[in-house]
Parts: C-alpha cells; sequence; structure tokens
C-alpha cells in the first residue's frame, strides 16, 4: 500500500476540460475534501422506458434531481436515456453533490460544457431552490489548491462567507438560476 498525498489531485488528472457533461465538485470524505468529476449523458432514447442508469452516486437522488429539472427549469428529459458516473469509482452520498449532478445533467441534455474554472457545490431541493451545506471554507480551499478560479454554490452560503480570497463566488437562489448563470 502507498500513501496518496493528494486524492483530489489524483481524481481529476484524467478530466478533459469543458467538456458538455462533466463538472467537478469538492466532496467529504469524513472531514477531508475530494475534488471529484461528475459525468452525466443524456441521449434521446429508441426505447418505450427510457434507461437511468448511475454510477457512484445515489440513482433516487439522480431520479429526483431529473423531475426537479423537468418541472422546476423545464428541461424534457422523460425521453431521454441518462447515464451518470463519478470518475474514478468514488461514491459520492452527500447532497453538497447535488447542484453538480444537476448541472453535469443539464450541460448534456443543452450540449453546453460547464466551464473548467467553476467548481460546484450546492444541495437541491424540491422546489429547485439551492441550499447551503457544510463546510464550505474546506470544500473551497481544495478547489483553490488545485487551481480553480470560481465557485457556484448557494446565494445566502456566498453572502454568509463573504470574499474568499483567491475564488470569484458565485451566489444562485434555484437550479434555474445556476443553469442560466453557467450555460447561458
Amino acid at each position: 500500500l502507498a500513501e496518496v498525498s493528494n486524492p483530489s489531485a489524483l481524481f481529476l488528472a484524467e478530466r478533459s476540460l469543458e467538456v458538455p457533461g462533466a463538472v467537478v465538485v469538492p466532496s467529504l470524505e469524513g472531514s477531508r475534501p475530494i475534488l471529484v468529476e461528475i459525468q452525466a449523458l443524456v441521449s434521446p432514447t429508441t426505447l418505450a422506458l427510457p434507461r437511468r442508469q448511475s454510477m457512484g452516486v445515489d440513482p433516487g437522488r439522480v431520479s429526483i434531481l431529473v423531475a426537479v429539472l423537468e418541472k422546476r427549469v423545464g428541461l424534457r428529459m422523460s425521453g431521454q436515456d441518462l447515464f451518470v458516473n463519478v470518475a474514478g469509482g468514488v461514491r459520492l452520498a452527500e447532497p453538497a453533490v447535488d447542484l453538480g449532478v444537476a448541472l453535469a445533467l443539464a450541460s448534456s441534455y443543452l450540449e453546453r460544457p460547464v466551464p473548467g474554472d467553476l467548481l460546484i457545490f450546492g444541495e437541491v431541493g424540491l422546489t429547485g431552490e439551492v441550499r447551503a451545506v457544510t463546510q464550505p471554507e474546506l470544500r473551497l480551499k481544495e478547489g483553490r489548491k488545485l487551481g480553480f478560479t470560481r465557485a457556484l454554490l448557494a446565494k445566502r452560503q456566498k453572502e454568509r462567507l463573504g470574499e474568499f480570497e483567491g475564488l470569484e463566488l458565485l451566489g444562485v437562489e434555484t437550479l434555474g438560476q445556476a443553469i442560466k448563470k453557467v450555460l447561458g
């Protein structure tokens, strides 16, 4: 066994910048932040029942986020096959990755890439609101350490944090606002 001094760098080593459907999220493993890439592929289906597959993120959570994207944002995903993967085989269980998963899906659906310098985190509620998460400072420090220059998070959390040296914080109240801000 060999120690991995920087797991975030390991998980992001083979990342392709600015490809539709790919986003980077900071997740906590215990008290340690790690940055991982979430990949989504949304493609029209020829089947009567579209496929929904998720590796590394709870499939029930993905289904909820797809429903929010349909109902609150207006993205028609009912006739689409959806695939979500966390690169590196990591399993993410915290709601802080919701915003990243939703933006990866929207990015793939709209065929618009998420900027490569953007870190994304926040919980998404059933009404489409973006909620604050625990330990934002740890998440932001890890992103800054690996060269990210901007972070998308809940507006209330941004207001509580104020300025964060080395990172431009972009606050949003809803998933719809997040998609407009990031994907145009």
